[in-house]
Formats: C-alpha cells, sequence, structure tokens
C-alpha cells in the first residue's frame, strides 16, 4: 500500500517472510526478515557504516538500539556485551516480532525489544546506537532524539548514522543547539556519504 511504511505501527502488506544470512558480532547468522520492515534483503549501508566505525559497547549496565528494525544493531550489542541489559524499541509490530524471533536465533538472551512506552521510565542508557528513522519526518525525528538521548548516563555515548544527504549535517547542528552544555556532539566518521554522530553526555 502505498502509505504502508516500514516506520508504521501495523504494516498492511503482506508480510512475505524471508530468510537472510548477515554477519553480525564477527559472526554468520541466517535471520528472519518480512515485507513493510526496513531493509528487509540485509544490511543496509548506513547500518553497515555504523557498526563498522563504533567503538565496543558498554560491557554491562543498559544499552539501547532506537528504532531496531529486525534487529542487527540491537542484536550486535548483545551478543558484544552478554553481561549488558540491551533494549531494541521501534513502533512496527512486524519488526518487533522478527526481532525478537533473531534474537532467540542467535542465542541472545540479554536483549528485551519493546514499543518505546514499554521501557522503564527511570532507566538509563550507557551505551546508544541507532539508525535513526529519517524519513519520518524531521518534526517526529526530532521528538525520539529528544525522547531517547537525555536518557544517557553522565559519561555515556550515542552513535547516530545519518545520509549526508538526508541531513546528517544539519542534525548534528541541531542536536548541539536541542542538547545543550550537557553534551558534546561531534561527527566521528564519514563513510560511503553517512556521518557517524557521536553524542557524549558530560553533565547530569
Amino acid at each position: 500500500m502505498a502509505n504502508d511504511h516500514y516506520f508504521s505501527a501495523s504494516p498492511e502488506s503482506a508480510a512475505r517472510p524471508r530468510q537472510i544470512t548477515v554477519p553480525l558480532a564477527g559472526r554468520t547468522f541466517t535471520l528472519a526478515t518480512a515485507a513493510g520492515v526496513f531493509s528487509p534483503d540485509g544490511l543496509d549501508r548506513g547500518t553497515r557504516v555504523l557498526l563498522g566505525s563504533v567503538p565496543p559497547p558498554a560491557a554491562d549496565g543498559a544499552l539501547l538500539d532506537v528504532g531496531c528494525g529486525w534487529g542487527p544493531i540491537a542484536l550486535t550489542m548483545a551478543l558484544e556485551s552478554p553481561d549488558a541489559q540491551v533494549w531494541g524499541v521501534d513502533v512496527n509490530e512486524r519488526v518487533l516480532g522478527l526481532a525478537r524471533a533473531n534474537a532467540a536465533t542467535v542465542g541472545a538472551s540479554n536483549v528485551s525489544i519493546a514499543l518505546p512506552d514499554d521501557v522503564p521510565a527511570d532507566l538509563r542508557f550507557r551505551t546508544i546506537w541507532s539508525n535513526p528513522p529519517i524519513r519520518v519526518g524531521k518534526d517526529e525525528l526530532h521528538d525520539i532524539l529528544l525522547t531517547w538521548l537525555p536518557r544517557l548516563e553522565v559519561g555515556g555515548d550515542a552513535w547516530l548514522v545519518v545520509s549526508k544527504d538526508l541531513g546528517g549535517d544539519s542534525l548534528q547542528r541541531w542536536l548541539r543547539d536541542a542538547l545543550g552544555d550537557a553534551f558534546d556532539v561531534t561527527r566521528a566518521t564519514t563513510d560511503k556519504g553517512f556521518r557517524v554522530l557521536r553524542v557524549h553526555r558530560t553533565a547530569a
């Protein structure tokens, strides 16, 4: 359907489930995807850039993937930090089911896949990784980022991958203004037309 996007809460298109083979955390897995989700045929370029450029996530504490899709970022965090509590959040009911199934496939028992409202409100995160849903529109994207980035622990880092052509540079400037002096926003790297932005919380 014309209005059936990967950020729809309940995709109306036929699921057409499929299996794909992807590398995560130095291993190769066969995972489940479907139509009506973001990048159903494999790792998209932005996610590959993010996973190839970020430092290891915090070894313990709470970690977060915003807009988890079928799970590649959240599962990588869970596999690399088995003692951490990893959360993957999304609004698309179809991808929530896929991500939970994929977590079971890779043996990541330390990951919770949830709707945003189901994450405990008092939880603070040591690491956030995200390929954020740019195409939801600027206002909604800003709302999403201002929901989660202020929940970083002091000393924690968020790493966001954004296409230069879809506003990566302007988003960096906006984040600096919107988050204020308690956060340091820098461009960590540029690769294949994508910016990887680091948001470091320096103060409460």
